[in-house]
This record gives structure tokens, sequence and C-alpha cells, in this order.
């Protein structure tokens, strides 16, 4: 059976995480260096070293990088403690898109790979990008893919073009999906790796960083050109031909991540507008009392409550080994639309002040809303949640543990 008990250790790991964004992150809140290009890469170095002192650093690193190999569930106290603020899984080193990539390279890299490409993402030291989106081919659809890798003896050649390439300018570590076309056996979508830093690779331009509603992710999107990068063939992570199996190897734990660390941003949310109701008074009471307002934070409190079950429930799946595709799509669609909702329904509650930057809610309402896009669109996901069923059938139709109806 699911067990829904938080044990004490935990418990306690998730209110010290939290003490520690009170305290250290959040005035960092107005700090000049997050811009509108999100947090610049300054800020984050300094909010790192203020986790690393507290020992909070990278809490996801595995025992094969010297890390407790939390689960799932763990993950899912522990991130959401984090996600109080934008700025804490930043600090603590579990935010996207470098989580994740940490996750996949975890998984695929050989003992050389790591040594270059991982252990700097996990020390905190280097950034990491996933650029896959194209501004005409792969996004939603990753089969579109149109950037191209060809092999030139020992090495590969990539040309294309990229967009919404979330934390590219600055970054380290590059995992690069393109398309290996011409005479190899096999061919097809394949992951790359690459140096950021390195001069002597060449080849990767930042042509800008997008102008986006969010700023909660370091350096923000950018839009970039591999102009004939040139990487050695031992820079192949996992298997030529295999990009789009790894990709979803990849999605189905960070989609759900997301969840977990906005679920933090939404309770935050909650809380300062429940406090809000409580104080403020109108037509001869605390507006908390007036049903209008009092419903709207009891909605929210529902949904807070459901979105919490559902990541709980996938991070179980995962933790079981199973995929969990079916599930993370599920709570991905369902916990993204229900958190921009309660956000929503926060800043009516706080009326006009909601709007302004009085208070954070502002904030959290324009980050999270890029939430129902990140890693798939709401829509997306619904017609692989549909897909899904024609071939199998409904899963809620099932008894619970069964493979029958």
């Amino acid at each position: 059976m699911i067990d829904f008990s938080v044990p004490p250790e935990l418990t306690a790991l998730g209110e010290r995480v939290r003490r520690f964004v009170i305290d250290s992150i959040v005035p960092y809140e107005r700090d000049p260096r997050l811009t509108q290009h999100g947090p610049n890469d300054e800020l984050r170095q300094e909010l790192v070293e203020l986790a690393r002192k507290e020992g909070l650093l990278t809490p996801q690193a595995s025992t094969r990088f010297g890390g407790k190999g939390i689960s799932h569930i763990e993950q899912s106290v522990i991130y959401e403690a984090a996600g109080w603020s934008t700025l804490g899984p930043v600090a603590m080193n579990c935010a996207a898109p470098d989580e994740g990539n940490m996750f996949l390279l975890d998984k695929l890299t050989t003992d050389e790979q790591a040594e270059v490409f991982l252990k700097p993402v996990l020390d905190g030291t280097v950034r990491s990008v996933f650029a896959m989106t194209e501004p005409g081919g792969a996004g939603s659809d990753p089969s579109q893919l149109l950037t191209e890798a060809r092999r030139d003896g020992d090495s590969y050649v990539i040309s294309g073009r990229k967009w919404l390439i979330t934390g590219a300018n600055g970054a380290g570590t590059w995992i690069v999906m393109a398309n290996v076309v011409g005479d190899e056996n096999p061919t097809g979508p394949t992951l790359f790796l690459a140096k950021g830093d390195d001069p002597g690779s060449g080849g990767i331009v930042i042509e800008r960083v997008m102008n986006s509603m969010d700023r909660n992710y370091v350096e923000g999107h950018g839009v970039v050109v591999f102009d004939d990068l040139r990487v050695p063939a031992s820079n192949v992570l996992g298997e030529v031909g295999e990009a789009m199996r790894y990709a979803q190897m990849r999605l189905a734990p960070a989609r759900l991540t997301h969840a977990m660390r906005w679920l933090g941003a939404a309770s935050r949310a909650q809380h300062i507008a429940l406090e809000h109701a409580k104080t403020r008074t109108a037509f001869g009471a605390p507006i908390i009392d007036h049903q209008g307002v009092g419903f709207l934070l009891a909605d929210n409190e529902i949904a807070l409550t459901q979105c919490r079950l559902a990541i709980w429930h996938t991070a179980w799946i995962l933790d079981q080994g199973h995929k969990g595709r079916h599930e993370s799509s599920i709570s991905k669609a369902f916990v993204s639309e229900e958190l921009f909702k309660v956000v929503d329904r926060c800043i009516q509650v706080m009326g006009g002040i909601g709007v302004t930057d009085e208070t954070p809610i502002e904030m959290i309402f324009r980050d999270i809303r890029g939430f129902r896009l990140y890693d798939g669109p709401t829509e997306v996901h619904k017609y692989a949640i549909i897909r899904r069923m024609n071939h199998v059938g409904s899963a809620a139709a099932r008894v619970p543990g069964s493979d029958t109806i």
C-alpha cells in the first residue's frame, strides 16, 4: 500500500530547507541582479555558496557521485520547500534545466564523460542546457528536428538554430539534440555533449536572450546558432539514433520536479493571500468572512491538496521503478493548470495590490504561467494521455493494483 506518512527526519529536512529559503534566499528577490532575463550568473553563484555552506547543495545527487540518492518522494518534500521562493531551487542547484540534465547525465554518461560534463554541474560551478527546441522544427513534436550532425573523421560537425534554450548564455555543459545524417549507420536523432566554455570547440553562438514574462531561470531563454560546432565522436551521449528515447527518460521525472517546485511557490501565494484576507476588513468584517473571498481560498486549499497527492502518487510510481510516462503526463497537465488558477485566485483575493510588486504574488503569477508550457504544454499531455487510453484503456477504470477492468 502507499504510505502517506512522512518520516520525521524528512519533515525536519523540509522544514530546514524552508527556513533556509525564507531567511537567506527571499531577501534576494529584490536584488537588481534578478533581471528581466532571470538571475544573472553572479547572483546564482552567490546563492549557490549560501546553500553550500548550509549543506543543502544538490540534494538530489546520486550515490554514484557521493550523494544520498534520495527517492522521488523525498524530492517532493525537499523541492516543495525549496520552491517557496523561485530562487530557492537556483540556490540549491535543483532548478530546471540543470536538475533534469543532471538526472539524464547520471544515467547515460561514461565515467570519462561524467568527469568533464557532469561533475562541475553537480558541484554548482557550471550550468547546463538541454538544446532541443527549434524555431521551425523540434518542440512539442521533437520528431521535426532540423539541426543536423555530419560525421567527419573522428568528429561530428553540428549545424542548426535553436531557441527557447533555457540558461544558454554562459552555460558550460551542453546537451545538444541533432539529427545524424549522411552515410553513417546508424543515423537519426542523437544527443551530443559539448563544452560551452571551450574556445577550441567553437561553433556555439548565442544570438540573443529572449525577453519573456518569466524571470526565474538563470540567464533566461536564448536563441542559439550551432555554426559547424565540432565535437569528438566520444561526446555522443548514449547511442546514436536514441535521442527521442533518452529525452523521454529525462522528461518523465523532470515534469514532476517542475510540479514539486511550483507547488511550493503557489503555497506561498496562498499563505500571503490568507493572511491578507484575515486582516483586511470590508463591510464591517475581515474579507475572509465574506464567502466571495473565503470560497476562493477554500478552492485553493482543495487544489493544493489535490496537487500534492497527484505529485506524491507519480513519485511513488517512479520509485517503484516504473517509467511513469502516463502518470507524469496526468500530473503535469493537472498540476500546472490548477496551480496557475490558485495563484490567479490569490491575486483576486489581494485586490489591486495583487497586481503590484508590493507582494511576491505578482512575480509568482508571471513565473508560474510558463509551467503550463514547460516540458510539454497541457494539450500535448492530454493528447498523449488519450492516445495511451485508446491502446490500453482507462487506468482509472481498473481495480487499484490490477491490469484489468
